[in-house]
């Protein structure tokens, strides 16, 4: 509606413009004043003569140039004098001119704009503020075509590996993990090789073997973690690769060493902190005896509240078993770990110190104990 206000007040501003300068009159000549100047100049000129202050040359001279003036303004009022109004209108073609630049005006300059803005513009789409374009989300069928947009572009232009790096992510995100794979090629061929784009790759490929990591996958996150060892990705899916092998300590020892080198603000460290949680569960409960290594297997089907109940109780039954019979390193190592994971590190120090009590007779044992004691920053 403003908008609309808007274009109407400019549309009369115009008009105004237009029909102003054509409803003015011509301008009179200026009139009879002149006349009465010019007059008293001649009387003055006597004046002056009569007193002697000028000679006759220079008083007929002055005389001759006010009554030229004189003249020349009596011819300049005659037309205005003579010719009335009436007869300025009846001149042929004046009125006339006038009157139809006044129609076209009012008719071209509201309807035309508007004319245009109905061929050219939008008149069906209702108004909408920036803030409210902009914050409404995109939806499927938006996605879509732009999608169909970058596809064409990059269909003419193939080359272009900032577009294929681009439409990687939104294959993911679209579940088009065949095509994401082939992007992330395109990129890594087309942009050159690096660990980012490496992961990038092996992501694609796990996610499109339904979350396995392949024998391909690994190799390219081995490249990645080669290109950039520290690379968080391909890290974690070595480690998700070592699990899904079956060896739950070696993926929880890489995921171990992933999470003490994360900054602490990383988006993905309790992704990380969960899935370490998780594979030293798995390991505990395949040396321990008893219903745990069930409740591992059912771990999956629980919540995370659950899940970390589970791998609290299962903690603490290690710790019975270690203070009944310490001679186990590996039991001591496992559950100094584990206090560490869920975030206990007094415990894993009071851990440490129970193990070197346990094992005061073996000290390359006790060395073990102070070794991973000090890579996990529990010292002091």
């Amino acid at each position: 509606m403003i908008l609309w206000l808007l274009f109407a007040a400019m549309t009369g501003a115009a008009i105004l413009a237009v029909l102003w300068p054509l409803s003015r009159r011509p301008r009179s000549a200026r009139g009879g004043s002149d006349l009465l100047v010019y007059k008293d100049q001649l009387a003055e000129i006597d004046r002056d003569r009569a007193a002697g202050l000028i000679g006759e040359a220079e008083a007929e001279a002055a005389r001759l140039e006010v009554s030229r003036r004189l003249l020349a303004a009596a011819d300049s009022e005659k037309p205005e004098e003579a010719v009335p109004a009436a007869t300025v209108a009846a001149v042929p073609g004046g009125l006339w001119r006038r009157r139809a630049a006044a129609v076209a005006a009012l008719i071209i300059l509201p309807l035309g704009p508007a004319g245009l803005y109905l061929a050219l513009g939008s008149p069906a789409i209702p108004g909408q503020s920036a803030f409210a374009r902009v914050d409404t989300p995109v939806g499927p069928a938006s996605m879509a075509d732009l999608v169909s947009k970058v596809e064409a572009h990059l269909a003419r232009h193939p080359n272009d590996g900032s577009g294929w790096e681009v439409l990687a992510p939104v294959y993911m995100r679209l579940g088009r993990y065949d095509d994401a794979v082939v992007a992330r090629r395109k990129a890594l061929a087309l942009n050159g090789e690096s660990g980012a784009r490496e992961a990038d790759l092996g992501e694609a490929l796990a996610a499109a073997a339904g979350g396995v990591v392949t024998v391909e996958a690994k190799t390219t996150f081995e490249r990645a973690v080669a290109d950039d060892p520290h690379e968080p990705k391909a890290h974690y899916f070595l480690g998700l690769a070592a699990e899904q092998d079956g060896k739950p300590e070696e993926a929880a020892a890489i995921w171990r060493a992933l999470v003490a080198q994360a900054p602490p603000d990383a988006p993905w460290l309790d992704f990380v902190r969960k899935a370490l949680a998780q594979a030293i569960g798995t390991s505990i409960g395949q040396a321990e005896p008893g219903p745990s290594a069930a409740e591992v297997a059912n771990a999956s089907t629980l919540s995370d509240e659950q899940r970390a109940d589970m791998v609290h109780g299962m903690v603490a039954r290690l710790a019975d078993r270690l203070h009944t019979d310490g001679g186990d390193i590996e039991g001591w190592l496992r559950l100094v770990r584990a206090y560490v994971v869920l975030g206990d590190r007094d415990k894993a120090r009071d851990a440490a110190s129970d193990a070197r009590r346990a094992l005061a007779d073996h000290p390359e044992e006790i060395k073990r104990i102070d070794d991973l004691v000090k890579g996990l920053g529990l010292e002091g």
